[in-house]
């Protein structure tokens, strides 16, 4: 790719609008125009308040600007990319419900007490990891360009 706008333009659909949707709420959030306490996940505003738009934007905020986000935001276009045009390629919708379906799953998880949490942004991400390694068992990867492994699941 000779320029960012082609790399932008050459990702798969359902990768491209989740990866700028982390970016421009995080963008926001940290420039202070959006307050985090409205797009966390808090079940008291959601079915009092009908605030449903909670159930949605907890998932589009991935923390501050620091290096985790920026390795987050990678992963997302690595092993989002790597499984839209690998394992779900030309089935967009298919990847599009595996994403609303692990959604919906740490929406209900996140309902028990013990598991509650706010933003789960994170756990979508590393569950498109888990996916990833699934599909591709026998892959390497690269720890910061230094360090090689084989994956490993169990």
């Amino acid at each position: 790719m000779s320029s960012p706008a082609e790399f932008y333009n050459s990702l798969p659909p359902i990768t491209k609008a989740y990866g700028t949707l982390c970016l421009v709420t995080t963008t926001a959030a940290t420039l202070k125009l959006l307050p985090i306490y409205y797009i966390a996940l808090i079940y008291g505003e959601v079915f009092y308040h009908l605030q449903v738009w909670r159930l949605l934007t907890n998932f589009i905020f991935l923390g501050p600007f620091s290096i985790n986000f920026g390795i987050r935001l990678l992963m997302i276009l690595r092993y989002g990319v790597q499984l839209e045009s690998g394992p779900f390629n030309r089935r967009t919708a298919d990847f599009l419900w595996m994403m609303i379906f692990g959604a919906s799953t740490l929406l209900v998880l996140s309902a028990i007490p013990f598991f509650e949490s706010y933003f789960m942004g994170v756990s979508l991400v590393f569950m498109l990891l888990y996916v990833w390694s699934r599909e591709f068992p026998n892959a390497t990867i690269n720890i910061y360009g230094l360090v090689q492994l084989k994956i490993v699941h169990f």
